[in-house]
């Protein structure tokens, strides 16, 4: 009888160590599911974290204008562009080597310059588009007085291919631009003002001359 006990006893507690023994094997497998399973985890986000990322990037970066050239400055004071100014056609903003730029690659929506005045920061690469079509561009900062501003806001109102904005990246208080021109002007009695409307406005310049300045964006 009590070598039988005995007997059932060393068993039990065999089965107890063998139920033992599986249940650590099983925390150990759960342990190292449980880790791999995170590590995956993190990793996937990490992956998706960096193509997130680098999406936003490609869409927040300025794509690079494949204009060549410089500006020469003549003795009437106008800076003319010397090279190939770009006219290819982009969905992306644009880095222009000048501010405000006078071509390049642009958008194929124009803004209207039908003597419209914008009281806010227009995008370049619309503005640029009108500029192919023959527009004068009159931009000014905070810094331009706002007697010159509204007296250039009525020329531009009363004169077609022309168009009007802020841009407070620009070196002077006021210019105008136009394709591959651009000069600097001290206020809008500046007779300069008239000499370039008279000379850019539609000019030789043009590269799409009788292009509409209608049916683009209004802003």
């Amino acid at each position: 009888m009590g070598s039988a006990k005995k007997s059932n006893s060393a068993e039990r507690k065999a089965r107890i160590e063998e139920m033992r023994r599986a249940e650590r094997a099983r925390e150990r497998r759960n342990r190292i599911l449980t880790i791999t399973a995170s590590v995956v985890v993190v990793a996937a986000l990490a992956v998706g974290g960096v193509v997130l990322v680098q999406s936003q990037s490609d869409d927040d970066a300025a794509a690079s204008d494949s204009s060549t050239g410089k500006f020469v400055t003549g003795k009437d004071g106008v800076k003319t562009w010397e090279g190939k100014l770009s006219r290819t056609h982009v969905t992306k903003d644009v880095s222009y080597p000048m501010e405000p730029p006078v071509g390049g690659d642009h958008h194929q929506a124009w803004m209207n310059c039908n003597g419209d005045v914008y009281t806010e920061e227009l995008n370049n690469v619309n503005a640029v588009h009108s500029l192919e079509h023959g527009a004068v561009w009159v931009t000014y900062t905070s810094k331009a007085a706002k007697k010159d501003v509204d007296a250039l806001a009525a020329k531009v109102k009363q004169t077609p291919y022309t168009l009007m904005s802020p841009d407070e990246k620009q070196k002077d208080p006021i210019m105008l631009s136009a394709w591959g021109a651009q000069r600097t002007v001290t206020s809008a009695d500046d007779p300069n003002v008239a000499k370039f409307f008279e000379k850019y406005v539609q000019g030789d310049q043009t590269p799409e001359p009788g292009a509409a300045c209608t049916g683009g964006l209004s802003k």
